[in-house]
């Protein structure tokens, strides 16, 4: 009998190697680091389209986060696997391209913890998502500066892996322009 490895995730160590596999749920309650991805489309006016998760997920329901986040699959690249969740959350594909990556540790009140190898994809999109309502509640753009005033002001309508990386990847996007 095969397993159905949709619902597992690729533990891996500090240096991205991967360790093996482990259901999705067991290593959030066990806090194991795994390899994850974290999805930031663009329009042509700079604004980053934010997603709100559906009410209805198991954790952080209702939060604003990235357009789109999730884990790679056992032989799938980075851009794949990106291309392939915003298609399924969002309703649309785009090109992508790796940025950078980094290990983040984020719990939550209901004893899952987030404790990722992430890598951050950016892709640019001017038009609407068809997002699947089974995945996002709403959606918008935003300046980046816009979105860290909003941080600052309301982090509690933010996901915690969203405010941590968006600090990381607005850095990079300040070093990337000087």
């Amino acid at each position: 009998m095969v397993k159905n490895t949709s619902n597992y995730v690729i533990l891996v160590d500090e240096h991205d190697h991967p360790l093996g596999t482990m259901e999705k749920i067991e290593a959030h309650e066990k806090a194991v680091l795994h390899r994850a991805f974290s999805v930031f489309i663009y329009n042509s006016k700079n604004e980053l389209m934010l997603q709100q998760r559906a009410l209805t997920k198991y954790h952080t329901p209702g939060l604003w986060t990235n357009t789109c986040c999730s884990h790679q699959k056992l032989d799938e690249s980075n851009i794949e696997a990106g291309k392939r969740r915003l298609q399924e959350e969002m309703g649309f594909t785009t090109d992508l391209k790796e940025t950078i990556s980094f290990i983040y540790k984020a719990p939550f009140e209901n004893g899952l913890t987030e404790h990722e190898y992430d890598y951050i994809l950016v892709g640019e999109y001017n038009e609407a998502p068809q997002p699947n309502p089974e995945e996002v509640h709403d959606w918008k753009w935003m300046k980046l500066d816009d979105v860290a005033a909003d941080i600052k002001k309301h982090p509690e309508h933010y996901t915690e892996w969203f405010k941590i990386i968006f600090e990381k990847h607005r850095s990079e996007m300040v070093k990337s322009s000087i």
